[in-house]
């Protein structure tokens, strides 16, 4: 099979052939169709999230049709089109996972960081662990779901059910989250890099109600923002622009050094919160919510072997909503 493999940070992926991986027990052998790109798979590439198992197949946005089930992994039937998300495994018996907290799990495994992903035109996943996706999405429209969109909504239940959101970083995860909010009635103020007039257009165009630079005061006092970009100084940036009592939730696996802040901008009952991975009821209540919304994916598709292309794109900011490689 065709595959992007990393070898080690600083290093461009490359275009290898490897064996087709054979399901074990409890898993599932897929054909992928797409994969979304990640920011998080920037981080594992340049070498920000350190402990990657190498070499390795990145990819955690996967869409893909069963070829073969494993011994034990009778849950879907051959042919059917499943997703594959960034929590990979669980170990079910420590205490986060007992607390249904698995999230968090002392023992966790991630898709395309400790298990090969879906940078591939074949791959292998926990039956477990996987979704199947809802009625109506095209593969490629609903790789972003599988993170952008379940990390975003994770965000977004943390975030309070406050009417006015402010989202810093609108890229894959704020578009689809953004779409949400207004399902659920809420006004989106959308911050992005100075001088992006392009992104902000695409914010309003997504359902925004304003959307300037982070550098910028919202025109409305916010109930809570999420932050998606990895930028740290945008900590106390929301905190300034968020009410008593509002909330900052960062969203992100990786977030560069947050800068002292005074007090007053934490004190009224203000906090600050991060999102850590996802559970399968996430998952679960997202793919089910999505075609209520709903959720329109904007994607910018690359074959497979652009995978470098399209994280350089990412890397730059130029990407409107969510990049998918495309593997066949």
């Amino acid at each position: 099979m065709r595959a992007m493999l990393f070898e080690g940070a600083g290093k461009s992926l490359r275009p290898v052939d490897l064996p087709v991986p054979e399901a074990g027990p409890g898993e599932l052998l897929l054909k992928v169709h797409a994969c979304g790109i990640c920011r998080t798979d920037l981080h594992i590439v340049d070498g920000e999230l350190a402990e990657p198992k190498l070499p390795l197949v990145p990819g955690h946005q996967i869409v893909g049709t069963v070829e073969r089930a494993g011994e034990g992994a009778e849950r879907f039937r051959e042919g059917t089109q499943v997703g594959v998300p960034w929590l990979g495994y669980t170990c079910g018996v420590c205490r986060h996972c007992r607390a249904g907290r698995e999230n968090l799990c002392d023992h966790a495994r991630f898709t395309g960081y400790h298990r090969d992903g879906g940078f591939a035109e074949y791959t292998v996943a926990d039956a477990r662990f996987c979704f199947p996706i809802p009625d109506g999405y095209p593969a490629v429209q609903a790789a972003p779901l599988l993170c952008a969109g379940l990390i975003g909504y994770r965000s977004l239940v943390m975030a309070g059910d406050g009417e006015r959101l402010g989202v810093y970083g609108f890229g894959a995860a704020a578009h689809i989250v953004t779409q949400v909010g207004r399902f659920q009635g809420r006004r989106v103020f959308a911050f992005t890099r100075a001088g992006d007039a392009e992104g902000q257009a695409f914010a309003r165009e997504m359902g925004a109600v304003w959307a300037g630079s982070a550098e910028e005061c919202p025109p409305e006092e916010l109930d809570a923002a999420i932050i998606f970009a990895p930028a740290g100084e945008l900590v106390p940036v929301a905190l300034r622009a968020v009410g008593k009592g509002g909330v900052v939730v960062c969203g992100g696996i990786h977030m560069s050094a947050i800068p002292s802040f005074p007090y007053d901008i934490l004190w009224g009952e203000r906090s600050i919160r991060s999102v850590a991975n996802l559970t399968r009821r996430d998952g679960e209540e997202f793919l089910a919510l999505a075609p209520r919304v709903p959720i329109r994916t904007a994607v910018q598709s690359y074959p497979l072997e652009a995978a470098n292309e399209a994280l350089a794109d990412l890397r730059r900011g130029t990407l409107r909503g969510a990049g998918v490689l495309v593997a066949g």
